[in-house]
């Protein structure tokens, strides 16, 4: 894989930590700016509707950039975003600067979605996306617990600022990696953007984009409320919870890496074999949830399979999107961060119901079920479509 894959993917552990890494800073948030934690939680709601609104309409005002100075302006911007909202004492600019960086987020990643597939052969976007997703799944292994653990430590705001300092050698390594050259569309006198925008009107792109989210939103629902889960039904420490982040991070790194190699040429295996082992594991992982050593090993697996499937989906949106060069990567983009914005709010709902903690983890059950009956019919297509050319 061309070096460039991974600076790209070194921007994309930045803001893949920013994404994920107010969890455990909301409570300090809310005290130290006199809000609820209420309100607060609505910065992570500004985030994930930024990135679903950013993507398609960054992209779209991106598509005649040169590629290198769109990937440094978002990136530039999104760490101006955390150095004015480490600095401020109002909880409405921090707001603003939470939109401003999911716009930057949404934008670099539907440029880089669309950059790495043209940076490899047309039969390999799959192991260019496995090194892609590599930043969110590192995140997830260290970014988050890390801020967790810087901001007990120095408060919220060194969180912040060790974001705003991993995006400059990140911003350094585009400006001397990445080629320069105009827009995809300038350059190659590719379709109209109206064109672009037309492919979303073909069943298969919009099936696997919907199936990409279900499977994302099954994710994000167990992984946002998995800390009750770990202090509550099994019992353990409050310091577990980032351990078993960690596991969860590092099971999503090996099924994106495994995953890679194969959602190029058998993406119909990963969607038969992973689909209904995904399926079990949800709800042997409520079921067992009690147990330690079961939840730490499920919790490992789970993170594997989820990010297996969910990368081999996104993958096939890229192949089905062919017909929109420019704009591929934001209709990615927007699949990935539907799951990550509807699975929480979808899990909150069963919090308060009989099952208690363990509700997310059955509503992410009932989202992959939701999804194997979309996928299977589907698996034959994408299982035949090994690559560009056959996806036609």
């Amino acid at each position: 894989m061309p070096l460039p894959l991974y600076l790209l993917a070194l921007a994309v552990f930045a803001m893949g930590t920013s994404e994920f890494m107010l969890a455990g800073l909301l409570p300090d948030i809310a005290s130290d700016l006199d809000v609820s934690v209420g309100t607060a939680g609505t910065l992570t709601s500004a985030f994930a509707i930024g990135m679903i609104v950013g993507a398609p309409l960054v992209a779209a005002l991106a598509r005649n950039w040169p590629r290198r100075s769109s990937l440094l302006g978002f990136i530039l911007a999104f760490a101006a975003a955390h150095a004015v909202g480490a600095l401020t004492t109002s909880f409405p600019v921090l707001f603003a600067t939470r939109v401003v960086a999911a716009l930057a987020n949404a934008g670099f990643l539907a440029v880089a979605l669309t950059a790495a597939a043209t940076l490899v052969p047309a039969g390999k976007k799959g192991r260019a996306l496995a090194v892609l997703l590599s930043g969110t799944t590192m995140a997830t292994i260290a970014g988050v617990p890390g801020g967790s653990v810087l901001g007990t430590l120095f408060g919220w705001r060194a969180t912040f600022w060790a974001v705003t300092a991993l995006c400059l050698p990140a911003a350094l390594g585009i400006l001397k990696g990445i080629p320069t050259g105009r827009g995809q569309a300038e350059t190659t006198g590719g379709p109209a953007l109206r064109a672009e925008l037309a492919q979303l009107t073909r069943p298969r792109l919009i099936l696997v984009m919907l199936l990409g989210a279900l499977v994302n939103a099954a994710t994000f629902a167990s992984f946002t409320f998995l800390a009750p889960v770990v202090t509550g039904t099994a019992g353990l420490d409050e310091w577990w919870i980032s351990a078993v982040l960690v596991l969860f991070g590092a099971g999503s790194f090996v099924g994106v890496t495994v995953a890679g190699r194969l959602s190029d040429q058998r993406p119909g295996l990963v969607i038969t074999v992973g689909g209904p082992l995904l399926l079990l594991g949800w709800p042997a992982l409520a079921m067992l949830a009690d147990e330690p050593v079961a939840l730490f090993a499920l919790v490992f697996v789970q993170g594997a399979l989820s990010f297996a499937l969910g990368s081999t989906l996104i993958t096939r949106v890229l192949y089905e999107a062919a017909g929109a060069p420019t704009m591929a990567g934001s209709y990615a983009t927007a699949a990935l961060n539907v799951g990550a914005a509807s699975g929480p709010l979808i899990a909150a709902t069963t919090l308060n119901t009989a099952v208690g903690d363990l509700g997310p983890l059955w509503a992410s059950g009932l989202l992959v079920a939701v999804a194997l009956p979309i996928a299977f019919p589907l698996r034959t297509v994408v299982a035949a479509g090994r690559s560009a050319e056959v996806l036609q």
